[in-house]
């Protein structure tokens, strides 16, 4: 049975903490809801209690079917983390959901982790050596392993840099212990982690909408590199890394985070609708309105119709009542599957040449079933206008986007592209647009260009 969805890319998680905040659970609860996009498959919550024992809750589903009052009741205390889940490899089960307790030899924590570790592999053989089993198959245990096994001797700090420093690739990762919250980010500053303050307490999380959504004021972005730490004594700031650098994956701008959210000074729904309007300059086309595939690439459908002149409408609605579709491998099944999530407004789109806009094409199958359901409303004609680059190398950093052979544009141009989409014309945004609409000089555009920040392992 194969899952399938109308969004073709998926990113691995989402993480929070919250420090020196009373009903901290329930707070984990609302902001986990307000990361859901970041994962679908499951979530956990792992809680301080009182006596400095940590409780943790987790299963598989959305955050409101696996937390209700009685699972709540059961996480008290003024501190807890928080994690919704996607994989980026397997789908797994009930052992890959986090967070991870560890608790052997007198240490006792519990970890979460938003990223995908390159070196996972070298590691998993270093830490089989010295005798750990592992339990699960996420990057992540290997985290929380190399933070427990470098306790001994040690303290948390220096055992915390010790295990990143071992690891390449990406992390935004936060850890309980029995008094203290820690927080810290990978060198390249690939997945973003925000910093909070809620009431006397603190908050972090993957996004600031997560803030924004628990009432807490945004205090500042946690920096590559940094291990921050957060006690009753506040905020405490380190490095574990030097020669760091900002390479933000585009993706997050593009596709993944919260149009609402603030990503590292920049305004993800200010990103969108500046890539819309540069996509319209160097992507123009004679249409009658433009639409978008909702709910990502609103942003950027704006700012292509204010550019355009052309007026904007709701050509293709969302039904946000369906989830994840799990149906047979067929490909009339599939096509059912997009036709359940999107349709055409007929009305809307009946004799009209439509631009369509999205975030990206990766694999193409619901490109082609768009194009036809519009085809079927009564567009006369259909031009898809993307607004990234082709999408043409696989990312090993947390997006679930195989090999280069699944990705569609790995190996044809962008008129073949078309033909196959069955669209009357396509047109990419560019890479250069694409750190015009950021306004900065450094991100991860690897799955663009195929120039890969860290090692390929």
């Amino acid at each position: 049975m194969e899952v399938f969805e109308s969004r073709e890319l998926h990113e691995e998680c989402g993480v929070v903490g919250f420090y020196g905040v009373d009903h901290a659970a329930t707070h984990a609860f609302m902001a986990l809801q307000a990361l859901q996009h970041r994962g679908q498959q499951g979530c956990g919550i792992a809680s301080l209690r009182p006596d400095g024992t940590i409780a943790l809750h987790k299963g598989a589903g959305l955050v409101k079917d696996v937390f209700g009052k009685n699972e709540l009741s059961f996480l008290p205390g003024s501190a807890c983390i928080g994690h919704v889940r996607y994989p980026t490899t397997d789908v797994g089960g009930q052992e890959n959901l986090q967070p991870f307790l560890v608790s052997s030899k007198g240490c006792h924590f519990a970890l979460a982790h938003n990223g995908n570790i390159v070196n996972a592999a070298r590691v998993k053989g270093f830490l089989e050596k010295h005798g750990h089993l592992f339990h699960s198959t996420s990057d992540s245990e290997l985290f929380a392993y190399l933070v427990g096994s470098g306790l001994h001797g040690t303290d948390w700090e220096t055992s915390i840099r010790t295990a990143a420093n071992m690891l390449d690739g990406a992390f935004a990762t936060v850890i309980l212990t029995s008094d203290t919250l820690y927080a810290c980010r990978d060198k390249y500053g690939f997945r973003p982690l925000s910093l909070g303050r809620l009431g006397e307490g603190y908050v972090v999380a993957s996004e600031t909408c997560a803030l924004e959504t628990v009432g807490a004021s945004f205090v500042r972005d946690i920096e590559p590199g940094e291990l921050v730490r957060i006690d009753r004594n506040g905020v405490h700031s380190s490095y574990h890394a030097r020669n760091c650098s900002r390479c933000m994956c585009s993706m997050e701008l593009i596709y993944f985070s919260r149009s609402d959210s603030v990503i590292e000074g920049c305004s993800v729904h200010g990103f969108r609708r500046l890539s819309g309007r540069l996509l319209s300059d160097e992507q123009p086309v004679e249409a009658d309105l433009v639409t978008c595939v909702p709910e990502s690439s609103m942003s950027a459908a704006i700012g292509y119709a204010e550019a355009s002149g052309l007026p904007l409408e709701m050509g293709l609605i969302k039904n946000m009542y369906v989830a994840r579709t799990f149906i047979q491998p067929t490909q009339s099944l599939r096509d059912v599957g997009v036709k359940m999530k999107l349709s055409p407004v007929r009305s809307i789109v009946n004799g009209k040449r439509v631009v369509v806009i999205d975030d990206s094409i990766v694999r193409g199958t619901t490109s082609r079933i768009i194009v036809q359901m519009l085809r079927d409303a009564g567009a006369t004609e259909v031009h898809m206008r993307i607004a990234s680059p082709p999408y043409a190398w696989p990312c090993y950093y947390g997006i679930d986007t195989g090999t280069r052979e699944q990705l569609l544009a790995a190996g044809h141009s962008v008129e073949e592209i078309r033909k196959m989409i069955g669209a009357d014309s396509l047109g990419y945004l560019s890479v250069k647009a694409l750190y015009q609409a950021s306004g900065r000089s450094q991100l991860c555009t690897a799955c663009f260009d195929g120039r890969y920040p860290t090692e390929v392992y």
